[in-house]
């Protein structure tokens, strides 16, 4: 019923397969991802959905589609305890199913410094979202740098 595809990021449908899930609103698993993403799917995780002319698109390497809402994406590792940069956490939901002593050892850590010094914990939740936010004004500093010296 939902048509769910699945892909890996290696196959040379990886592309083809997304756009078409975007555009038919399928849900799309990716397998085996590791820790740094395809920067392809960057519009995709940040939504970088427009409406022109009252049709939502969005922007795909090179290619402009039509975007279904009801497209979702879901992306596994088989990393034990993946740590993904803050720039990837804030983009998505992490679900870790997998239960290994250094993971249980980190999510205890933090639960403890989120019952003992709770305004400790709220400050390292927002100096990984200061660090995101810093990347992400980084990447549109770096873009306008290149756009500004490509039309010089």
């Amino acid at each position: 019923e939902n048509q769910l595809k699945v892909v890996k990021l290696n196959q040379a449908t990886f592309v083809r397969t997304i756009e078409n899930a975007i555009q038919f609103g399928n849900p799309v698993l990716i397998e085996n991802v590791t820790e740094h993403l395809d920067p392809i799917l960057d519009p995709i995780l940040q939504k970088q959905v427009v409406t022109v002319g009252g049709v939502a698109t969005i922007r795909l390497g090179d290619n402009t589609i039509e975007y279904d809402p009801k497209f979702k994406l879901y992306l596994t590792t088989k990393l034990s305890n993946p740590h993904y940069p803050p720039e990837t956490c804030v983009k998505v939901n992490l679900l870790n199913f997998m239960a290994t002593l250094e993971g249980l050892e980190d999510q205890m850590l933090g639960e403890l410094v989120k019952m003992e010094e709770p305004e400790l914990e709220a400050q390292r939740e927002q100096l990984v979202l200061d660090e995101a936010d810093n990347q992400r004004q980084l990447k549109e500093i770096e873009d306008t740098i290149l756009h500004l010296l490509k039309h010089a």
